[in-house]
Protein backbone atom coordinates (compact mmCIF):
# COMPACT_ATOMS: atom_id res chain seq x y z
CA UNK A 1 0.00 0.00 0.00
CA UNK A 2 1.12 3.87 -0.63
CA UNK A 3 2.07 5.58 1.85
CA UNK A 4 -0.13 8.71 2.41
CA UNK A 5 0.45 11.81 4.17
CA UNK A 6 -2.57 14.47 4.92
CA UNK A 7 -2.22 18.00 6.05
CA UNK A 8 -4.88 19.56 8.51
CA UNK A 9 -4.98 22.61 10.48
CA UNK A 10 -2.23 24.59 11.46
CA UNK A 11 -0.01 22.67 8.79
CA UNK A 12 0.14 19.97 10.93
CA UNK A 13 1.15 16.51 8.80
CA UNK A 14 -0.36 13.25 9.89
CA UNK A 15 1.61 10.22 8.26
CA UNK A 16 2.98 9.07 6.12
CA UNK A 17 0.81 5.68 6.85
CA UNK A 18 -0.18 3.11 4.54
CA UNK A 19 -4.26 4.03 5.78
CA UNK A 20 -5.74 6.05 7.85
CA UNK A 21 -9.18 5.00 10.10
CA UNK A 22 -11.79 7.66 10.54
CA UNK A 23 -13.99 6.77 13.82
CA UNK A 24 -17.48 7.45 13.02
CA UNK A 25 -19.41 9.40 16.47
CA UNK A 26 -22.81 10.04 15.68
CA UNK A 27 -24.24 13.10 18.25
CA UNK A 28 -27.31 12.04 16.43
CA UNK A 29 -30.74 10.99 17.44
CA UNK A 30 -31.44 9.55 13.75
CA UNK A 31 -28.40 8.17 12.45
CA UNK A 32 -29.09 5.66 10.08
CA UNK A 33 -27.02 3.10 11.83
CA UNK A 34 -26.50 3.59 15.36
CA UNK A 35 -29.68 5.38 15.91
CA UNK A 36 -28.36 7.89 18.56
CA UNK A 37 -26.61 5.65 21.36
CA UNK A 38 -24.11 8.54 21.35
CA UNK A 39 -26.97 11.45 21.07
CA UNK A 40 -25.66 12.49 25.08
CA UNK A 41 -22.67 14.52 25.25
CA UNK A 42 -20.80 12.62 27.83
CA UNK A 43 -21.80 9.32 25.82
CA UNK A 44 -20.26 10.76 23.10
CA UNK A 45 -16.94 11.23 24.29
CA UNK A 46 -16.69 7.69 25.81
CA UNK A 47 -17.55 6.47 22.34
CA UNK A 48 -14.97 8.36 21.12
CA UNK A 49 -12.37 7.12 23.42
CA UNK A 50 -13.55 3.57 22.64
CA UNK A 51 -12.95 3.86 18.78
CA UNK A 52 -9.38 5.36 19.64
CA UNK A 53 -8.71 2.50 21.84
CA UNK A 54 -9.28 0.41 18.60
CA UNK A 55 -7.37 2.15 16.40
CA UNK A 56 -8.74 5.27 14.62
CA UNK A 57 -6.50 8.04 14.02
CA UNK A 58 -9.18 10.14 13.28
CA UNK A 59 -12.66 11.18 15.49
CA UNK A 60 -15.28 12.26 13.20
CA UNK A 61 -17.94 13.96 14.78
CA UNK A 62 -21.26 14.40 13.31
CA UNK A 63 -24.60 16.82 14.89
CA UNK A 64 -26.93 16.22 11.80
CA UNK A 65 -27.82 13.20 10.11
CA UNK A 66 -26.89 12.93 6.33
CA UNK A 67 -28.73 9.87 5.39
CA UNK A 68 -31.57 9.74 2.35
CA UNK A 69 -34.50 11.79 3.31
CA UNK A 70 -33.29 12.80 6.86
CA UNK A 71 -34.59 16.50 7.91
CA UNK A 72 -32.10 19.15 8.58
CA UNK A 73 -31.12 20.31 11.95
CA UNK A 74 -30.83 24.20 13.17
CA UNK A 75 -27.56 25.56 13.39
CA UNK A 76 -27.90 26.27 17.07
CA UNK A 77 -28.70 22.23 17.53
CA UNK A 78 -26.04 21.23 15.46
CA UNK A 79 -23.62 23.41 17.62
CA UNK A 80 -25.15 21.91 20.71
CA UNK A 81 -24.66 18.82 20.30
CA UNK A 82 -21.44 18.62 18.67
CA UNK A 83 -19.38 21.51 20.50
CA UNK A 84 -19.17 20.03 23.85
CA UNK A 85 -18.16 16.63 22.32
CA UNK A 86 -15.33 18.19 20.13
CA UNK A 87 -14.42 19.63 23.18
CA UNK A 88 -14.13 16.84 25.31
CA UNK A 89 -11.95 14.61 22.64
CA UNK A 90 -9.43 17.64 21.28
CA UNK A 91 -6.08 17.48 22.68
CA UNK A 92 -6.69 14.02 24.51
CA UNK A 93 -3.87 12.12 25.03
CA UNK A 94 -6.03 8.58 24.43
CA UNK A 95 -3.86 4.74 24.91
CA UNK A 96 -4.09 3.19 21.09
CA UNK A 97 -3.13 -0.52 19.75
CA UNK A 98 0.40 1.12 18.89
CA UNK A 99 0.69 3.25 21.96
CA UNK A 100 -0.52 6.91 23.54
CA UNK A 101 -1.77 9.10 21.03
CA UNK A 102 -3.66 12.40 20.20
CA UNK A 103 -6.36 11.39 17.68
CA UNK A 104 -7.05 14.16 15.35
CA UNK A 105 -10.76 15.78 15.64
CA UNK A 106 -12.89 15.99 12.22
CA UNK A 107 -16.58 17.70 12.49
CA UNK A 108 -19.41 16.43 9.84
CA UNK A 109 -21.24 19.32 8.82
CA UNK A 110 -21.97 21.41 6.13
CA UNK A 111 -22.73 24.69 7.75
CA UNK A 112 -19.96 27.50 7.81
CA UNK A 113 -20.66 28.21 11.48
CA UNK A 114 -20.74 25.00 12.40
CA UNK A 115 -17.52 24.49 10.79
CA UNK A 116 -15.76 27.55 12.01
CA UNK A 117 -17.17 26.88 15.75
CA UNK A 118 -15.87 23.80 15.73
CA UNK A 119 -12.29 24.13 14.27
CA UNK A 120 -11.76 26.70 16.96
CA UNK A 121 -13.20 24.17 19.58
CA UNK A 122 -10.20 21.85 18.75
CA UNK A 123 -11.32 20.12 15.31
CA UNK A 124 -8.60 19.72 12.73
CA UNK A 125 -10.68 18.34 9.66
CA UNK A 126 -13.83 19.61 8.08
CA UNK A 127 -16.24 16.70 6.55
CA UNK A 128 -18.56 18.15 4.31
CA UNK A 129 -20.95 16.31 2.44
CA UNK A 130 -22.21 19.11 -0.08
CA UNK A 131 -18.75 20.18 -1.42
CA UNK A 132 -19.75 23.88 -0.03
CA UNK A 133 -22.80 23.46 -2.11
CA UNK A 134 -25.61 23.81 0.88
CA UNK A 135 -23.66 27.03 2.58
CA UNK A 136 -21.06 28.97 0.39
CA UNK A 137 -19.98 30.89 2.94
CA UNK A 138 -17.82 27.29 3.99
CA UNK A 139 -15.56 28.24 1.15
CA UNK A 140 -14.38 31.20 2.97
CA UNK A 141 -14.58 29.13 6.11
CA UNK A 142 -12.06 26.64 4.48
CA UNK A 143 -9.30 29.21 2.99
CA UNK A 144 -9.60 31.35 6.03
CA UNK A 145 -8.39 28.52 8.39
CA UNK A 146 -7.05 26.20 6.14
CA UNK A 147 -8.02 22.65 8.00
CA UNK A 148 -7.85 19.35 6.28
CA UNK A 149 -11.25 19.08 4.20
CA UNK A 150 -13.08 15.94 3.04
CA UNK A 151 -14.67 17.20 -0.60
CA UNK A 152 -17.13 14.70 -1.35
CA UNK A 153 -19.60 14.62 -3.63
CA UNK A 154 -23.52 14.19 -3.38
CA UNK A 155 -25.95 14.72 -5.84
CA UNK A 156 -28.21 16.72 -4.19
CA UNK A 157 -29.09 17.14 -0.66
CA UNK A 158 -30.13 14.36 1.75
CA UNK A 159 -33.87 14.98 1.58
CA UNK A 160 -33.81 14.38 -2.46
CA UNK A 161 -30.94 13.06 -3.50
CA UNK A 162 -32.25 9.48 -3.81
CA UNK A 163 -35.20 10.73 -5.96
CA UNK A 164 -34.07 8.91 -9.23
CA UNK A 165 -30.69 9.75 -9.82
CA UNK A 166 -28.91 9.41 -13.01
CA UNK A 167 -25.29 9.02 -14.46
CA UNK A 168 -24.02 7.68 -17.89
CA UNK A 169 -20.51 7.12 -15.82
CA UNK A 170 -20.56 7.92 -12.56
CA UNK A 171 -17.04 7.48 -12.13
CA UNK A 172 -16.27 10.25 -15.22
CA UNK A 173 -19.10 12.14 -13.81
CA UNK A 174 -17.89 12.71 -10.51
CA UNK A 175 -13.71 13.09 -11.56
CA UNK A 176 -15.36 16.26 -13.46
CA UNK A 177 -17.28 17.39 -10.24
CA UNK A 178 -13.94 16.68 -7.87
CA UNK A 179 -12.16 18.87 -10.91
CA UNK A 180 -14.44 22.09 -11.25
CA UNK A 181 -14.57 22.31 -7.34
CA UNK A 182 -10.79 21.22 -6.78
CA UNK A 183 -10.46 24.65 -9.35
CA UNK A 184 -12.62 26.73 -7.24
CA UNK A 185 -10.23 25.65 -3.63
CA UNK A 186 -7.31 26.70 -5.52
CA UNK A 187 -8.71 30.15 -6.64
CA UNK A 188 -10.09 30.64 -2.93
CA UNK A 189 -6.34 29.47 -1.16
CA UNK A 190 -7.40 26.86 -0.05
CA UNK A 191 -3.84 24.29 -0.47
CA UNK A 192 -4.11 21.05 -2.09
CA UNK A 193 -2.35 19.00 0.56
CA UNK A 194 -5.03 19.77 2.40
CA UNK A 195 -7.75 17.67 0.63
CA UNK A 196 -8.69 14.65 0.27
CA UNK A 197 -11.96 13.04 -2.16
CA UNK A 198 -14.84 11.28 -0.72
CA UNK A 199 -17.01 10.10 -4.21
CA UNK A 200 -19.91 9.89 -1.64
CA UNK A 201 -20.89 6.34 -1.59
CA UNK A 202 -25.03 6.43 -0.99
CA UNK A 203 -25.27 9.91 -1.45
CA UNK A 204 -27.39 10.29 -4.37
CA UNK A 205 -26.26 6.87 -6.01
CA UNK A 206 -27.90 3.91 -6.51
CA UNK A 207 -26.66 0.23 -6.47
CA UNK A 208 -25.37 0.11 -9.74
CA UNK A 209 -23.73 3.59 -9.42
CA UNK A 210 -22.61 2.78 -5.76
CA UNK A 211 -20.90 -0.56 -7.14
CA UNK A 212 -18.90 0.98 -10.44
CA UNK A 213 -17.59 3.01 -8.03
CA UNK A 214 -16.07 0.67 -5.54
CA UNK A 215 -14.86 -0.84 -8.82
CA UNK A 216 -12.53 1.59 -10.13
CA UNK A 217 -11.93 3.23 -6.68
CA UNK A 218 -8.03 3.16 -8.78
CA UNK A 219 -9.53 6.09 -11.29
CA UNK A 220 -10.07 8.75 -9.04
CA UNK A 221 -6.26 8.81 -7.98
CA UNK A 222 -5.31 9.93 -11.08
CA UNK A 223 -6.47 13.50 -9.58
CA UNK A 224 -3.44 12.85 -7.15
CA UNK A 225 -5.12 13.52 -3.69
CA UNK A 226 -5.72 10.62 -1.08
CA UNK A 227 -8.96 8.67 -1.56
CA UNK A 228 -11.44 8.96 1.41
CA UNK A 229 -13.92 6.21 1.36
CA UNK A 230 -17.59 5.77 3.56
CA UNK A 231 -18.93 2.84 3.16
CA UNK A 232 -19.64 1.20 6.35
CA UNK A 233 -22.61 -0.54 6.86
CA UNK A 234 -24.59 1.68 3.88
CA UNK A 235 -27.53 0.15 2.05
CA UNK A 236 -25.78 -1.14 -0.76
CA UNK A 237 -25.53 -4.18 1.10
CA UNK A 238 -28.85 -4.55 1.38
CA UNK A 239 -29.01 -3.74 -2.42
CA UNK A 240 -26.82 -6.17 -3.04
CA UNK A 241 -26.76 -8.90 -0.65
CA UNK A 242 -29.99 -8.33 1.35
CA UNK A 243 -28.62 -7.31 4.38
CA UNK A 244 -30.35 -5.21 7.53
CA UNK A 245 -28.77 -2.89 9.09
CA UNK A 246 -27.04 -4.90 12.14
CA UNK A 247 -25.78 -7.09 9.26
CA UNK A 248 -23.26 -5.41 7.49
CA UNK A 249 -20.12 -5.66 9.07
CA UNK A 250 -18.57 -8.60 6.97
CA UNK A 251 -19.86 -6.71 3.63
CA UNK A 252 -17.88 -3.50 4.85
CA UNK A 253 -15.22 -5.56 5.80
CA UNK A 254 -14.90 -7.54 2.46
CA UNK A 255 -15.88 -3.57 0.72
CA UNK A 256 -13.08 -2.00 2.89
CA UNK A 257 -10.33 -4.46 1.83
CA UNK A 258 -10.88 -4.21 -1.94
CA UNK A 259 -10.93 -0.07 -1.85
CA UNK A 260 -7.64 -0.24 0.35
CA UNK A 261 -6.09 -2.73 -2.40
CA UNK A 262 -7.29 -0.08 -5.16
CA UNK A 263 -5.77 3.06 -3.85
CA UNK A 264 -8.45 4.79 -0.47
CA UNK A 265 -6.11 5.51 1.94
CA UNK A 266 -8.74 6.64 4.42
CA UNK A 267 -11.94 4.60 5.53
CA UNK A 268 -14.81 5.92 7.77
CA UNK A 269 -16.13 3.19 9.74
CA UNK A 270 -18.15 2.24 12.62
CA UNK A 271 -16.31 -1.22 13.58
CA UNK A 272 -12.84 0.45 13.89
CA UNK A 273 -11.37 -2.76 15.49
CA UNK A 274 -12.22 -4.81 12.35
CA UNK A 275 -11.29 -2.41 9.62
CA UNK A 276 -7.82 -2.26 11.40
CA UNK A 277 -7.57 -5.49 11.14
CA UNK A 278 -8.52 -5.48 7.67
CA UNK A 279 -6.14 -2.76 6.43
CA UNK A 280 -3.17 -4.28 8.48
CA UNK A 281 -3.91 -7.88 6.42
CA UNK A 282 -4.15 -5.80 3.09
CA UNK A 283 -0.55 -3.97 3.99
CA UNK A 284 0.82 -6.97 4.63
CA UNK A 285 -0.16 -8.16 1.57
CA UNK A 286 0.13 -5.74 -0.87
Amino acid sequence: MKQTVWTIKGGRVIGPAPFFIAGIVNVTPDSFYDGGRSAVAESAVAHGERLATEGAHILDVGGESTRPYSDRVETDQELARVIPVIRGLAGRTMAGPEGDFTPIISVDTYKAEVAARSLEAGADIVNDVSAFEFDPELLDVLAQYKPGYVLMHSLGRPEEMQDAPAYDDPVDEIISFFEKKLTILDKAGVPFDRIVLDPGIGFGKLLEHNLAILADTERFLKLGLPVYMGLSNKSLWQGLLGLDVDERQNATQAGTAVTAMKGAAIHRVHEVAAARQTLTIVHALT
